[in-house]
Order: structure tokens, then C-alpha cells, then sequence
């Protein structure tokens, strides 16, 4: 055993904790120990007689995890200690300590939801958040609540909060340990890197500024293999001779990676360029200076790809200070940041827990098969209801549910492959040959955007070598994986677009007219391709990448397919349907009968008979673009109906967004043999309106707020209530013999009295003082403008008329 670590001091509080609770959350910062001590203090206590299981969240974390914890027994790795990940195990018959990635975790509890033999799991890492981790903890919950009291559960991290981990494991004990770590000091940019260089290239000027400010050795962050690979090549001729470059990726060979972790045998400086892959579990020898480069690569869901894939991103602060704390560990250190001071606030406080951000697909298909709904499993972060019904709705496309969300046998076959369930799909339906494909699909793409988007241009630069030689490397033990899962190859041959759309159902396109690469596509989305691209003419194509613009996505990746390789993968949900809809560009319903996969049309004829109803139907989309108009008698109405709303009456709202929000109910069945804008524009909508209101209703409207007043020559006048106040207009002469103002709704009807040519010449409400008071000068003044016709003094005692006075012969 080696020295004296700061978990030592926690270790009899953790043992008590399991003994009497059987769950434990331990707080330890990087270097306490946790990692190293832990399991085996746990394989040595005498409550444990069955194996223990602890996760780590990487490949190498696990491995070096194994070997340390083996190291200290004076084993080699499989005899006590063992490690098993996805294409590798290394354990024995006498394993007791086995190490393993996430996600085999899960794998072991759907094989085994008891455990069988297992006392022990411990999570380290835990703040880490991965989606298989989060998942593991709740099927592990579980398994302990329903199944196996007895199982011990350690969730251990470095920067978690507890208090929420230790509430969902039922109040468990918190056990916290200070830890040992020496001062760090940060060293910022005086001012913000210029946007017009590379990260690359700031991170080799800060990289040769720290190596000439400090000694000893540095580890510099960088988000992945490429801006890895990049530094390297910059810093190499400046650098001195006794110094040495050393990468750290998840991509690479084992002992490349061990190399990078090992001290330096010669004494000599190293350099170590590493992904967030260092941030944690992982001692790297000899470190103290850190250089950050201040962005992250993480998994995001990419609605380009349909699936998860790693996007960079700027560090959360938690992780810069994880990152610094690598400085601290063997004495007082540095840590470079390349931002400025000022900025460091603008960095998020947390990086997001990744069934947050990733796509659900994975854990859909593993929910279904554990055969419980997400509500009743205890995940401290609850997946997206609307993220995770998406990813159910894709299983159901992939035959990996039923209609009733339940796994079929094809799931179950899908849960097993290591691979995303759209390239397990693939693989399982075209075996072997669907091997290349499924590798590079799930790989960034080789080629770049400017290669243009045809797929079938990387499978050939991969058989002619035309791709770096990692990459190619990577892809060759993928497909010799891949191929291992599919012992059969008797299988019928598919092209690439067939086997395109195995993997992406959703996403086969059809080209729209016109000359513009613009597609639909069969989940009903919109994608638009690069002009003269070489696949920009093809009539139907399966698309693999997009940038994941929800309007109108640009295709980045795509294999064309003929339509009979369409008919021959998806007959059975190509059907003939009936379809009458509303055309925006020829303001018209059309009725067609269509073949259709998804939203592509595959065929399609006149439906010459289509149904009324069918037509009423598509017709209201019809009103929802071009809006309602009102004619003035129909305007009169809503407004004397809004009145009697504003005095408290019980009387439907007639605001036209609302109208449009129920036209379903009131309009539908008087779109009867309307099925243009011009027809919809000649319809009265008086009498729809109408049909809302109640005979008590319209009893009511009527007597409160009259549509019409009789004249004195009995002719009706429509009553316009716009502006609160009942007003009509009316020739003057049509009042003569009034000695009574008019009333209405209990207020004097606002009468414009109109001259013989319609100019209005008085408004009053009251017409017997008119008549007393200005009607003289009205009758002055008109007399000579329309002599023919009548201007009475006393117009009390005339009768009202509207003829003029015969000319003289």
C-alpha cells in the first residue's frame, strides 16, 4: 500500500455509514485518495464477501483505476482487480474488484436486475453527470429498494452538491473529506484573445510562455483530438530538447495513452496536450503548471445527425477550477487561462448533466426494457418529456416499441448491440456490409464540407486511404467489431442509401420542384442542399448530417437512393391516401389521392369526387391564412354583441383572434361549396355569427341594442353603434314631421341629417330643437342649392318625403 492519503482519515466514517445504512455520498476534492483507496477498503471489510463494482466515466480512467488498485495488492490486473468496458474485459475467476465504464453497468443490471453476487457499486465521479451514470444510479435505486436490500451503494464526487445525491439515495449518510492540495495561482490573459487567430495558436504562444515562466511539467487542456493534434504540430519546433510533447485522447492506443500519464523516466519535462480526460481519476506524474484553454467538448443531441454527438463549448467554471486544481497536487502551482479576468464570469457556473442536452434515444430503449416509465425511477435530473416522447416516437419507426410504447423482440436485439439504436437498426438489417457505414456515421466526417455531401465520397477515400491514418485506423477495429456482432453474412445486398435509410427513416427526401436543391423530407422537415452539389439533382436522397436548423435544415451529409429501394424497405407503411388541402400559392383547396411514405408523396392522381365535408374541412385552413372579412352589416353586429359584453351581459366574444381559434365550431358548416379566396370573400358571415348567440340572446340584442330604426317613412335604417353612441344618417327631409327625438338602446339616437347630394348638413340629438333653432339657416342656405326640393318653415307640420318637386313644362 502506498503512503498516507487524505481519504484514510473518512474511510472508518464510510464503512460505518454502509454498515448501519448500506448507501454513502463521499465528498473528496481530486487527490484525496478516493479512487485508490476506497474499493479496496471496502473489499476488506467484513459486511462484503461478493464482488464490487465501481464505474468511471472514461475507458482510461477505468484501466488506470484497475491497475493502481491491482498495484497496491502486488496483483497484475485480472486476479482481484479486474476492468471490463465495451470490447474489452480483463478479469479472473477470484475477480472481487472489477472496474467498469458506465455503460456496462446497465447491461449488467438488465441482464440481471437482482445483481446476483455483486455487494457492492460504487459511482466515482459522479459529478460528472453522464447519461449512463444517471441511469445507472436509478436502475441500481431500484434493484436495492426492490430487490436486494443488502446491496451497498457509494456515490463518490469532487465537486457535486451532496445534499440532492444523498435525498434521492433516501437521506444517505454524507461523508466528507478535506482533502490535501497546495495553492494554485491563476494567471489570466491581460486582454482577450483576437477571434482572427485559432485557439491552436493562442494555446502554443501560451503553452511556450508557461514552459519559459515555470518548471516542472504541464498539462494543457484542449477540447479534442484535432485541436490537439494541431498544438502539437505548432509547439514542436519550439519547445526545447529535453522537453517532451505528449498527447492524451480518448481515441488513442492504450499505450500511447499510458505514456502520457507515466512520469518521464530521464527526468525530462513533459508536455501533456489532453482532452477533459485529465480533468479527473486520472495522476499524471510530475505535473505542476496548468494551461486552459477554456472550451470543453461535450455531448449534445444534434438534430443534424439525429443523434448525440461531441460539440465544443466554453469550459463551466466548476471545470476550470477542476482543471487548476491539477497544478496543486504535488506543491504550489500555476495555472494559465486563456481569457482574460474580465471574462471569467461570463463562463457557466456548471457544465449541464447530459440527459439534459443528449439524445434520448439510448435511455428510451432502456427504460422500455427495464419496463418502467421515467416517473417511477428515481433519476436525480427527470429526462425532457418532450425530448424523451421524440425518442420513443423514432423506437416505434425502428420496430424497437409497439404502439403501446412496450419493447418489441427487435428492441431487445437493438439493447444489446453497442451501438446507437439507428445503427443498430442498420447493422441488424443489412449485417456485415452495414458494418463501414454504421463506423463512419458514427465518426465526424473525414472529408469536410467542401468535399460536398455526397456519403458514398468517404466510404471511398476510407477503401483508397484518402483519410488520416488514425481515422482510418479507428474506422478498421470498428468495422472488425461491428462485424463480430453479425456472425452471419448471408444477407441480400443494399446500397448505401438503403442502408441510409435503415438508420434514418425520418429523414429520406424527396426533391421539391423548382430549381433550388430544397427537399422534403419523410418526418416531415425541410432541408436544403448546397448549390451544384453533386447530388443536388437527385430526386430522392437519405440524409445523414445536417446543421440541425429546425426551419430549413443545410445538408451536410447525404446518399442517394432510387425510389424502388424506397418501396422495397418500407411497402408496408407506403399507403394511399385521401387528402384535400388548402394551397397558399394558388388560394385554393386541391383534392388529391396520394401514395405516401411520411411526408413524401410518392404518387399521386385527382381526387375528383372528394367529399363536401372533406373540402368544408381543408377549407378552413384556407380561412386561417387569408383572415375573415367582415361586411358592414356583419361589423355591426359584433360591435352592438361587444356592448352588451361591456355591460356584463353573458354574450360570446367576437374578437376576430378568437373567432379564428373556434372556427371549427361556427363556420364549418356554412364552407358548403366554397373551396376558393374569391368564394370565401363573397360569403356573408352575418349569419354564422349569428348562430353563436342563443334565441334568448338575440331576443335580448335586439331589444337592448336594435339593429335597425323605422323612419318616419317607414323604411328600416341600419342603427351603427362604433362608437358607442346609436347614430343613423338620413336625408333631411325624410324627418319632416318629427316632434319626438328618437330613442334607442335608452339613449337619443344620434341623427347626421344629409342634404339632397348625401352631405351631411346637421348632427343632432334633437330634432324638435333643431327644427326650432337651426333648421333657418339650413333651410336658407339649401333652398337656393336645391330649390326642387321642399324646405317648409314649419317642418313639425310637414310630411317627410324623398322626392323632389316635378319641373315646370
Amino acid at each position: 500500500m502506498q503512503g498516507a492519503l487524505p481519504i484514510d482519515d473518512v474511510l472508518p466514517a464510510l464503512l460505518s455509514a454502509l454498515e448501519t445504512h448500506g448507501r454513502a455520498v463521499l465528498q473528496a476534492p481530486p487527490g484525496a485518495g478516493k479512487t485508490t483507496r476506497v474499493p479496496l477498503a471496502v473489499l476488506q471489510a467484513a459486511k462484503f464477501h461478493g464482488k464490487i463494482i465501481m464505474l468511471e466515466p472514461r475507458r482510461l480512467a477505468a484501466r488506470a483505476a484497475a491497475e493502481r488498485l491491482a498495484s497496491q495488492l502486488n496483483e497484475p490486473v485480472g486476479q482481484t482487480v479486474g476492468y471490463a468496458m465495451r470490447g474489452e474485459r480483463k478479469t479472473g475467476p477470484n475477480t472481487r474488484i472489477e472496474v467498469v465504464t458506465e455503460g456496462i453497468l446497465t447491461r449488467m443490471i438488465q441482464s440481471d436486475p437482482e445483481l446476483t453476487g455483486i455487494d457492492c457499486v460504487i459511482f466515482d465521479e459522479f459529478h460528472e453527470r453522464s447519461l449512463n451514470a444517471d441511469l445507472g444510479l436509478a436502475l441500481c435505486i431500484e434493484c436495492r429498494t426492490a430487490l436486494r436490500e443488502d446491496l451497498a451503494l457509494i456515490v463518490m464526487s469532487a465537486t457535486l452538491d451532496a445534499a440532492p445525491v444523498a435525498e434521492l439515495l433516501n437521506d444517505a449518510p454524507i461523508i466528507t473529506s478535506e482533502g490535501r492540495s497546495y495553492p494554485v495561482e491563476p494567471i489570466f490573459l491581460s486582454r482577450p484573445t483576437s477571434k482572427e487567430r485559432r485557439l491552436e495558436a493562442h494555446m502554443a504562444d501560451l503553452i511556450a510562455q508557461a514552459l519559459n515562466e515555470t518548471d516542472g511539467s504541464i498539462l494543457a487542456f484542449l477540447p479534442g483530438e484535432g485541436e490537439i493534434r494541431r498544438t502539437e504540430s505548432l509547439l514542436a519546433s519550439r519547445i526545447a530538447t529535453d522537453t517532451t510533447l505528449r498527447p492524451l485522447f480518448g481515441a488513442m492506443k492504450f499505450q500511447d495513452q499510458r505514456a502520457a500519464i507515466q512520469p518521464q523516466a530521464d527526468g525530462r519535462r513533459k508536455v501533456v496536450l489532453a482532452t477533459s480526460i485529465a480533468e479527473t481519476s486520472l495522476t499524471i506524474e510530475g505535473i505542476t503548471t496548468v494551461v486552459d484553454s477554456g472550451f470543453a467538448r461535450r455531448a449534445r443531441f444534434d438534430a443534424g445527425t439525429g443523434m448525440s454527438r461531441l460539440v465544443t463549448e466554453r469550459a463551466s467554471r466548476a471545470e476550470a477550477t477542476q482543471r487548476a486544481g491539477r497544478a496543486g497536487r504535488l506543491g504550489p502551482g500555476k495555472a494559465y487561462k486563456l481569457w482574460a479576468k474580465g471574462e471569467n464570469g461570463t463562463l457557466p457556473a456548471f457544465a449541464p448533466a447530459e440527459i439534459e442536452t443528449a439524445d434520448l434515444t439510448g435511455l428510451a430503449l432502456e427504460l422500455a426494457l427495464w419496463g418502467a416509465p421515467p416517473e417511477d425511477l428515481p433519476f436525480l435530473t427527470p429526462p425532457n418529456p418532450i425530448a424523451l416522447g421524440e425518442a420513443q416516437a423514432l423506437l416505434q419507426t425502428l420496430g424497437a416499441l409497439d404502439k403501446d410504447l412496450r419493447i418489441t423482440a427487435h428492441g431487445k436485439a437493438l439493447a444489446r448491440l453497442p451501438l446507437h439504436p439507428r445503427l443498430g437498426h442498420m447493422l441488424s438489417k443489412a449485417g456485415k456490409q452495414a458494418a463501414m457505414p454504421a463506423a463512419i456515421l458514427n465518426e465526424r466526417d473525414p472529408l469536410g464540407r467542401s468535399a460536398g455531401c455526397d456519403l458514398s465520397l468517404r466510404t471511398r477515400a476510407l477503401q483508397d486511404r484518402r483519410v488520416p491514418k488514425d481515422y482510418g485506423s479507428r474506422i478498421t477495429q470498428e468495422v472488425k467489431r461491428l462485424n463480430k456482432l453479425m456472425p452471419n453474412a448471408s444477407q441480400d445486398p443494399f446500397s448505401l442509401g438503403s442502408m441510409a435509410a435503415l438508420a434514418y427513416p425520418d429523414r429520406i427526401g424527396q426533391r421539391r420542384k423548382g430549381d433550388a436543391p430544397r427537399y422534403v423530407l419523410s418526418g416531415g422537415k425541410g432541408a436544403v442542399m448546397e448549390e451544384g452539389d453533386v447530388l443536388g439533382n437527385a430526386p430522392f436522397i437519405v440524409v445523414t448530417d445536417t446543421d440541425g436548423n429546425p426551419r430549413e435544415a443545410r445538408i451536410r451529409q447525404a446518399a442517394q437512393i432510387d425510389l424502388a429501394d424506397i418501396r422495397a424497405l418500407y411497402n408496408a407503411q407506403i399507403t394511399w391516401v385521401d387528402e384535400c388541402a388548402w394551397s397558399k400559392r394558388e388560394r385554393r383547396v386541391i383534392a388529391y389521392q396520394r401514395e405516401k411514405l411520411g411526408a413524401l408523396v410518392l404518387d399521386e392522381r385527382l381526387w375528383k369526387d372528394a367529399p363536401d365535408q372533406a373540402i368544408a374541412h381543408a377549407m378552413l385552413d384556407g380561412v386561417r391564412a387569408l383572415g375573415l372579412t367582415f361586411s358592414p352589416a356583419t361589423q355591426r353586429f359584433r360591435t352592438r354583441v361587444d356592448l352588451m359584453r361591456q355591460a356584463g351581459e353573458d354574450f360570446p366574444d367576437l374578437d376576430e383572434v378568437v373567432l379564428l381559434d373556434s372556427i371549427e365550431q361556427w363556420l364549418l358548416p356554412y364552407l358548403s361549396n366554397i373551396k376558393n379566396a374569391a368564394q370565401l370573400k363573397a360569403l356573408d358571415l352575418l349569419n354564422p355569427l349569428k348562430s353563436l348567440l342563443t334565441w334568448d340572446q338575440q331576443q335580448r340584442l335586439d331589444t337592448a341594442a336594435p339593429s335597425h330604426v323605422e323612419t318616419p317613412l317607414g323604411r328600416r335604417i341600419a342603427v351603427d353603434y362604433e362608437y358607442g353612441t346609436p347614430e343613423i344618417e338620413l336625408r333631411l327631409q325624410e324627418m319632416f314631421g318629427t316632434t319626438v327625438h328618437p330613442i334607442v338602446a335608452g339613449q337619443a339616437l344620434r341623427v347626421t341629417l344629409l342634404s339632397p347630394a348625401g352631405r351631411p348638413v346637421q348632427t343632432t340629438t334633437d330634432i324638435p330643437a333643431f327644427w326650432d333653432t337651426s333648421y333657418a339657416d339650413v333651410r336658407k342656405d339649401m333652398r337656393g342649392r336645391y330649390p326642387r326640393h321642399p324646405w317648409p318653415e314649419n317642418p313639425r307640420e310637414a310630411d317627410p318625403t324623398l322626392r323632389a318637386k316635378r319641373k315646370n313644362r
